[in-house]
């Protein structure tokens, strides 16, 4: 099947026919300019730009342990941008995604709509974020997530205005199937959240597991909302595996004292869904050893950005943050849109989306920038803005996909923390990959970590390795 490239508003040249259809629109004047989605296209403002932004992140739910991290991160980027003086300010309205069990954006959505946000930050759960993608996009406001990994979003059908700052599940399922080969398991089970994210995370897992010769014997699924999983326990250590891979959100906190009363907590292993402090919830010990990963970028290399954004947080009256994942991912969310706007001296969603690509450094081949006041200057100056941020490059691809993005890869300690860093991977996306398809080629070079790659040479620098993902040509269709 063919995929639909519905942004193509990124093509920069338009064909003779379609150059004539331009030109009889404009010199009849019947039909005001629009996206190739169809969003109509506003005029460009004068003055200072007013941006309404609204969020949907886990307030509540199974994800609510992401909330105050990805809360911080906007509200920093807010603060920042307000301060700036630069030409634009965000009126915020912050909301709730809850999760599809407590369907918390069954309201917060038409909230945020009536409030006359022109984009939603969120959701986390990439689960949540197809229950609302397509009431944000009928109105023609942009969805941005800083947080959604599932494969099925790459090639949505969106208009044009979904983009996210965290890379596809392609790659993490890679890491983690090819991690648990690495530590020499040949047998394993799964249980799994039976949503996009999870479903399509053990698939790639499955397949990186399998190809690098291991066998997966079980993997029971479970529904948001359940609250026993006796049955999927039993299910996965029927066939006597070698290790458990948890692809779950919150529930892993029933999930594990279960499990581990009857298997070694070592020899679980984790992801972004449920990769977080336990120290309050299990028996010191319990999961010494295992291991997890998640989309995310080397904290240490970001400490400044990463006190501020704590800083600010408690200033607002909260309790220091616990962790600060997908944090940074929302900081950026936020700075992009807030440049996009004013590349394109309009916050109409549709508008703001004809530039995402071109301040993230996906086209335009702009000037590097690594702050809100610093890329705000160059546009204001009649320059082009390429915005790194502290996530990362986030170069949007014509999916909306960042090209660049890293798994993170740690180990829980004696008082079930993930605290040891064991790892960085990095990934690059091919030229003709919509966001890292189901069957992607493994490339030969030589830069690749060995945890992906076992059979290459290890990088000089394990932490900030690269791996290039290459996937098939843009006729597959990649929806998970």
């Amino acid at each position: 099947m063919t995929v639909s490239n519905n942004r193509s508003r990124f093509v920069k040249t338009l064909s003779a026919a379609s150059a004539l259809a331009l030109g009889a629109v404009v010199l009849t004047g019947c039909a005001p300019a629009t996206t190739a989605g169809g969003c109509e296209l506003g005029s460009e403002q004068s003055g200072d730009l007013t941006l309404k932004l609204g969020s949907a992140l886990p307030l509540t739910g199974n994800l609510a342990f992401l909330g105050p991290p990805e809360e911080a991160g906007a509200y920093l980027a807010v603060d920042e941008i307000n301060a700036a003086g630069k030409g634009i300010t965000i009126d915020y309205t912050p909301g709730d995604s809850g999760d599809t069990d407590n369907k918390a954006y069954d309201t917060e959505i038409p909230r945020l709509l009536s409030a006359g946000v022109e984009a939603v930050v969120g959701a986390a759960s990439s689960g949540v974020s197809l229950q609302f993608i397509d009431r944000l996009v009928a109105e023609c406001v942009i969805h941005f997530s800083p947080a959604n990994t599932s494969a099925a979003l790459t090639t949505y059908e969106d208009k044009g205005l979904y983009f996210r700052t965290a890379p596809s599940d392609v790659l993490q399922g890679e890491v983690l199937g090819n991690l648990v080969a690495e530590d020499g398991h040949q047998r394993i089970s799964m249980i799994v959240l039976n949503d996009s994210y999870g479903t399509g995370l053990a698939d790639f897992v499955t397949k990186a597991f399998e190809a690098a010769g291991g066998e997966v014997i079980a993997a029971p699924t479970y529904n948001t909302g359940d609250t026993n999983f006796t049955s999927q326990i039993s299910e996965a250590l029927a066939g006597d595996p070698d290790a458990i891979v948890l692809i779950t959100f919150d529930e892993a906190k029933t999930i594990v004292p279960e499990l581990t009363s009857q298997f070694p907590g070592e020899n679980l292993y984790f992801v972004d869904g449920n990769l977080t402090n336990y120290s309050e919830d299990f028996a010191p010990g319990t999961l010494e050893g295992a291991k997890g990963t998640y989309p995310g970028v080397n904290e240490s290399k970001i400490a400044d950005f990463v006190a501020k954004m704590n800083d600010g947080w408690v200033a607002r009256g909260n309790e220091a943050l616990a962790l600060n994942a997908y944090g940074p991912e929302t900081y950026d969310a936020v700075v992009l849109l807030a440049l996009a706007a004013l590349e394109a001296r309009s916050t109409e969603g549709a508008n703001m989306s004809e530039k995402l690509r071109e301040v993230s450094g996906g086209s335009g081949n702009g000037t590097k920038c690594t702050s809100f006041a610093e890329c705000a200057d160059i546009i204001n100056g009649g320059g082009t803005a390429d915005y790194d941020g502290p996530s990362g490059a986030v170069t949007f691809n014509e999916f909306g996909d960042p090209t660049d993005g890293n798994i993170l890869i740690q180990q829980f300690d004696g008082n079930n923390v993930p605290a040891t860093k064991l790892r960085q991977v990095g990934h690059r996306a091919g030229r003709d990959h919509p966001g890292f398809g189901d069957d992607q080629r493994r490339p030969d070079c030589s830069d690749v970590d060995p945890l992906v790659h076992p059979h290459l040479a290890a990088p000089d620098d394990p932490v900030d390795a690269v791996v290039d993902v290459l996937g098939p040509s843009r006729s597959a269709n990649h929806r998970g």
